[in-house]
């Protein structure tokens, strides 16, 4: 699986646990290239991924988190949690 696959079906997901519709990003993007995201077929930008973890009410690192657990599916949650904070902790130490 790519990332850009992995993304669409969080994106998805989200989407969908929210309760959203895909009419219901029309502030944020048409209906159609939220289709084509959620089919994997194009790329997210960083800028329009905020934008759309906004509308759906979550963090924009929800949807990155739920895409990488996606692409290694032996990682869970926490570890991959906690791999972060010892990352950002070691980068604010250095």
């Amino acid at each position: 699986m790519e990332l850009k696959e992995a993304f669409a079906i969080a994106l998805r997901n989200t989407r969908l646990r929210r309760g959203l519709t895909q009419e219901d990003f029309g502030i944020v993007s048409s209906r159609t290239y939220l289709s084509t995201l959620e089919r994997g077929l194009k790329n997210v930008t960083l800028e329009k991924a905020s934008e759309l973890a906004d509308r759906m009410g979550v963090h924009p690192l929800t949807l990155l988190l739920e895409s990488f657990l996606l692409l290694d599916p032996d990682t869970d949650l926490d570890s991959l949690l906690e791999r972060i904070r010892r990352e950002i902790n070691t980068d604010q130490n250095s």
